[in-house]
């Protein structure tokens, strides 16, 4: 499929089919044939990358990474995206290795709400593993921003939204989120981030206003900016 854009998901997979649908909703078209050419791959065997981060046992995923993605490049994809913020992480180190460009959903986050919010606070919602890496706050901290990082008490009700509700295929949960949004609401933050792509399926499924920012919405965009096609709200 020479020209498609190579998309490495699976982390986990409600998150992936949420991207898909997010690329296909908000892709103008008339016909099948005008939308963004995808192949999708669903490495659910790629082990969590918040413990290997945390455990410093970062080798295997790695390695897997950078094959998925030779993968993709080897079947013709121009360009490659990644559906979990976290692994971000690995794909900084592997992204030299690559013939074709990384559409890396952390930078053009940052961007975005350069354009956004300049100069303004921006809360990172996010599991252990990417605060850990300062991947976002490094990024946001580049374009002007003010990156705002809950207290310990929030990020451990952040990990179990993400972690015993979404991941393990519940329905989030509504009232302790509301813990989690007061203390990024009282840091006095302009904008918050939904930097897990299971975040975003929270997002899905209460329809959260403007005030959440989704990075796994603004790759869709350009996604499909980079495919060529238009993007339509």
């Amino acid at each position: 499929m020479d020209g498609a854009i190579g998309i490495i998901g699976g982390m986990g997979p409600l998150a992936t089919e949420l991207f898909y649908k997010m690329v296909t909703t908000h892709t103008a078209v008339q016909s099948d044939q005008e939308h963004v050419r995808m192949i999708l791959l669903s490495d659910t065997s790629m082990p969590d990358r918040t413990a290997a981060i945390i455990n410093g046992d970062s080798q295997r995923i790695r390695e897997q990474m950078l094959q998925d993605a030779l993968f993709l490049q080897d079947s013709g994809c121009r360009a490659l995206a990644v559906t979990c913020n976290t692994a971000h992480f690995f794909i900084d180190s592997i992204e030299n290795a690559l013939d074709i460009p990384v559409i890396h959903m952390i930078r053009e986050t940052a961007l975005e709400m350069s354009v956004l919010y300049p100069e303004g606070k921006i809360g990172v919602m996010a599991t252990q593993g990417t605060i850990e890496t300062g991947l976002y706050q490094q990024a946001l901290s580049a374009c002007g921003l003010k990156p705002y990082i809950p207290k310990t008490s929030i990020q451990k009700e952040i990990m179990y939204q993400i972690y015993e509700r979404i991941k393990a295929g519940k329905f989030y949960d509504a009232e302790r989120f509301r813990l989690i949004e007061e203390d990024f609401r009282n840091a006095g933050c302009d904008c918050v981030l939904l930097a897990c792509t299971e975040l975003s399926v929270i997002r899905e499924q209460e329809h959260l206003n403007n005030w959440f920012a989704d990075p796994m919405e603004i790759l869709a965009k350009k996604v499909i900016l980079f495919a060529g096609k238009e993007y339509k709200e």
